[in-house]
């Protein structure tokens, strides 16, 4: 049986797999930062969705990424808020993001940055 990592590496072989991999990026970076967020402030979904006036299960649609539309920036600033946190959206040019990450013009498409901290 193969582990989770070598699953990966042989699913990123394919080319439609890694470049559908390389656009949800930046999405997975940013659901991760509200989970961390939630999880520095040892908050539930549901405190979570008391606080902001929600129900659990919209928040975990929300952290999950799989929702039918995608959460509006007041939404946004409402979780971050129920946290303790502020939101940040801010437009990093694509030559600026790639430089200082590394990365060649090849390796990114966006550079948008989407921060919650």
């Amino acid at each position: 049986m193969l582990t989770h990592k070598e699953l990966k590496a042989r699913a990123l072989e394919r080319a439609d797999v890694k470049t559908e991999y390389d656009r949800l990026d930046e999405e997975f970076r940013f659901l991760d930062e509200f989970l961390k967020a939630r999880a520095a402030a040892g908050v539930t979904q549901a405190e979570v969705a008391e606080r902001i006036g929600t129900t659990q299960s919209a928040i975990a649609r929300l952290e999950s990424g799989r929702g039918k539309h995608s959460p509006s920036i007041a939404t946004l600033e409402k979780y971050a808020h129920a946290l303790g946190c502020r939101l940040e959206l801010r437009l990093v040019r694509e030559m600026a993001s790639r430089k200082a990450e590394g990365q060649t013009p090849h390796q990114t498409k966006r550079a948008k940055r989407i921060n919650a901290g």
